[in-house]
């Protein structure tokens, strides 16, 4: 037992054997005692009505070497659709510069409906405390089995015009008993999206999401900074393709993190006992603003202050399937 503090959770396998550990704020990692997941541990947190920090530094004892296991993602079900991955865009000062430059063609000199809806933000999508503010864009991307996690491969559709990666910060939350959404930490992510394909047509914006996406390994508990920085970049052949900060936090943001949290978990549908829910609160930075077309084998990495581990996934092409028939019954 140590009497560090707890600042961060990962969750890791070795040899097949699951175990959570906790990242000190002596920068050390900490196996904890009877937790085999990040969920366990959430929901014993619960049942002891203490925080998962609190129970996280109760159960710290021999520090391990997280280079020495397989990192999961940062959070996981054991029934992968009872855990919901979804997202909020058009959230963060500049956000809606890129997106207006893909929708200002077909908009005739008109303001775009994607400079509207950050305008709808900037104006009121940081309501005063208790009151509800401006609705956000929404969307959907997948269930549990649309997370990687770093390391492995971010799969690119045979179908998909374009795999862009978009650097953001992620909220963790787990439905308690009575339907209360429970925020557990935040989680570096990659949201990446088909960003070719949501320029034809911005209706096709709920295609272009249907990706993949990857999630870190770490779980920072607490509340997030108002002003979090870090570095996006594309590796091809090993070398730096391209390369640009970010950033992200309230500070950065057309909206708090409590009304895109209230448009999520307005739905009664997202407060589901026992779920849990992985929700992408935007970026301002991609490199498809920048005209870089990704190919297979480039690698994303992403990393952000506040979180010592980064998230690193190599672009990896699925097959053709063709044709999706559908037989009658």
């Amino acid at each position: 037992m140590t009497a560090v503090e707890i600042a961060s959770l990962v969750q890791f396998d070795s040899d097949g054997s699951r175990g959570v550990a906790g990242i000190g704020s002596d920068g050390r990692a900490y196996l904890l005692a009877g937790a085999a997941s990040t969920l366990d541990l959430a929901r014993q947190a619960v049942a002891e009505r203490c925080s998962l920090g609190a129970l996280a530094a109760r159960r710290a004892g021999a520090s391990i070497d997280l280079a020495r296991v397989s990192l999961i993602t940062a959070i996981d079900h054991p029934d992968p659709a009872h855990l919901t991955v979804s997202g909020t865009g058009l959230t963060h000062l500049g956000s809606a510069e890129g997106r207006d430059r893909m929708h200002q063609a077909a908009a005739s000199g008109r303001a775009t409906d994607s400079m509207r809806m950050f305008l709808l933000g900037e104006a009121g999508g940081k309501p005063a405390k208790g009151t509800v503010g401006a609705q956000p864009e929404w969307f959907y991307k997948g269930d549990g089995s649309a997370l990687v996690a770093t390391g492995e491969p971010l799969p690119l559709p045979a179908f998909a015009r374009d795999g862009g990666e978009e650097p953001e910060m992620a909220g963790i939350y787990l439905i308690s008993d009575d339907g209360t959404p429970l925020r557990l930490g935040f989680a570096l992510g990659n949201e990446f999206s088909d960003h070719v394909t949501e320029r034809e047509n911005y209706l096709w914006l709920a295609h272009s999401k249907l990706r993949h996406a990857a999630l870190g390994p770490e779980l920072r508990l607490g509340d997030l900074p108002a002003e979090v920085r870090g570095t996006s970049r594309i590796l091809r052949a090993g070398a730096v393709l391209w390369e640009k900060p970010f950033a992200t936090g309230e500070a950065n943001m057309t909206h708090s993190i409590a009304n895109l949290e209230h448009h999520h978990f307005k739905y009664a549908r997202f407060r589901r006992p026992g779920d849990v829910h992985v929700h992408f609160f935007g970026t301002a930075t991609a490199s498809f603003a920048d005209r870089v077309a990704t190919k297979e084998g480039d690698v994303f990495e992403i990393e952000a202050q506040g979180f010592r581990l980064p998230l690193r996934n190599p672009l990896v092409g699925e097959a053709d399937e063709g044709l999706i028939e559908v037989i009658p019954l």
